[in-house]
């Protein structure tokens, strides 16, 4: 008896099909909605991850299991429900239309078909699912875009994870490419540059710039994650484009959990102390999220405005993520393009050339299918 095999194939696939590339981004993810069973689930998924959580199972799976899953939903749905919208999720509606921009910004500068599709990490719509559905669109290439601008291992290094995971059940996976991290990419800089200056024109500009990353246990970093060296990077670079000094930006990590040691400064200590130390206007950004979510809308433009402003503070302005401005379309079609050099969808931007080769690729099919 023959076993069943455990590899997706295409059932019917045509010869003369022409292979597209497609470009997967993907986000951190999301609840389906901001109610505490929704939550549960997208929290069992995310902290049951190793490279969020890197603790031996026998002793992290009885503190998740046993204490965080039933003490933490409760109180994370309600912090959901004050940046939910009607639309839904902040982080997925952003990245849905910074997905929808991305492929009319491809469609225009490549030659050949590219289909942009976008994935989560935890929650929907899964990697492994776009994936495939991608491969049933014809995608034979693949170049994936984690939307974090820091690499580590706890993000970025998950979503390779997730793409490893769902490309070895192919029977035919597609060529892959992968963009590590974009934090120090011109483009990127000056799109975030232009986002203070915008915001500076229209509110005013605060005493000091404040610049939070989320933050990740301090052991990580010993251990080789670049994510600490990225951010410090990114922060003197946008600096150096704003014409700042040292002094004007600060740096400070978030959303720490649990009592271990963090990077350091944090973000929550770092508001309740400067208005102490003469500073009473603030900006902050969030130069590592790609769209804004629960940590940058819930975290840093409410609940840290109102620890800055209940210690003596007199001004807090957080400046919004880049989401799906036009900057941020330009300067990640720019980065796609790099990186799908050499592929025929995107042949020296020639749609001449890349008609040849669907001619060339039908002919061939045809040819094969009658021998």
């Amino acid at each position: 008896m023959i076993a069943s095999s455990h590899y997706t194939g295409l059932a019917g696939y045509a010869h003369d099909s022409v292979p597209r590339a497609g470009v997967l981004l993907v986000n951190l993810g999301t609840p389906e909605a901001p109610t505490t069973r929704a939550v549960r689930r997208y929290l069992a998924e995310f902290l049951s991850d190793p490279r969020v959580i890197e603790l031996p199972r026998w002793l992290w799976w009885p503190i998740l299991h046993g204490v965080i899953l039933r003490l933490r939903p409760q109180r994370s749905a309600h912090a959901y429900a004050s940046i939910w919208t009607e639309a839904g999720s902040p982080l997925r509606v952003h990245s849905e239309a910074l997905c929808a921009a991305l492929q009319t910004a491809l469609a225009a500068r490549m030659p050949g078909p590219v289909t942009v599709r976008l994935a989560m990490r935890y929650g929907r719509p899964q990697v492994r699912a776009s994936i495939a559905q991608m491969q049933r669109e014809g995608v034979r290439r693949l170049l994936v875009l984690p939307l974090y601008p820091q690499y580590s291992a706890t993000s970025t290094g998950s979503v390779l994870d997730a793409v490893a995971d769902a490309v070895r059940h192919l029977r035919w996976p597609p060529e892959l490419r992968v963009i590590n991290d974009y934090h120090s990419d011109a483009g990127h800089l000056d799109a975030l540059a232009e986002s203070v200056r915008r915001h500076w024109a229209q509110h005013g500009r605060g005493e000091k710039l404040l610049v939070s990353f989320h933050g990740i246990p301090h052991r990580y970093f010993i251990a080789g994650d670049p994510y600490y060296c990225q951010c410090l990077a990114t922060t003197r670079l946008l600096r150096e484009r704003l014409g700042l000094r040292a002094e004007d930006v600060l740096l400070s990590f978030q959303s720490r959990v649990g009592r271990g040691r963090w990077l350091q400064p944090a973000t929550d200590a770092t508001l309740r102390a400067l208005p102490a130390q003469g500073v009473k206007r603030l900006d902050v950004i969030c130069p590592g999220f790609a769209a804004d979510c629960l940590e940058t809308l819930e975290e840093i433009a409410l609940r840290g405005k109102a620890d800055f402003l209940g210690a003596g503070g007199e001004s807090f302005h957080y400046i919004p993520a880049l989401n799906a401005e036009p900057a941020q379309v330009s300067a990640l079609a720019d980065l796609l393009g790099t990186h799908l050099a050499g592929w025929p969808e995107a042949a020296g931007h020639d749609a001449s050339a890349y008609a040849a080769l669907q001619a060339d690729a039908r002919q061939r099919a045809a040819h094969d299918s009658n021998r």
